[in-house]
């Protein structure tokens, strides 16, 4: 699937940040875009980890 960075995922990432204390748009960007059971590759798992706990959201972190 392929999803736009548009205003309203954007202000969801803004608010997973804020509430991680995280800083990259783009990583709280895909963890808002995962559901339950999703698996994410990624070079960053401890950000994407910290994010998914923020958001709620349980996803298998495949670091590559």
């Amino acid at each position: 699937d392929i999803a736009g960075l548009d205003d309203g995922l954007g202000r969801r990432a803004g608010v997973l940040l804020a509430r991680s204390g995280l800083a990259d748009a783009i990583d709280a960007a895909v963890v808002c875009l995962a559901a339950d059971g999703d698996d994410i590759l990624t070079s960053d798992p401890g950000d994407l980890r910290a994010l998914a706990q923020a958001a709620g959201v349980h996803v298998e972190l495949i670091p590559v």
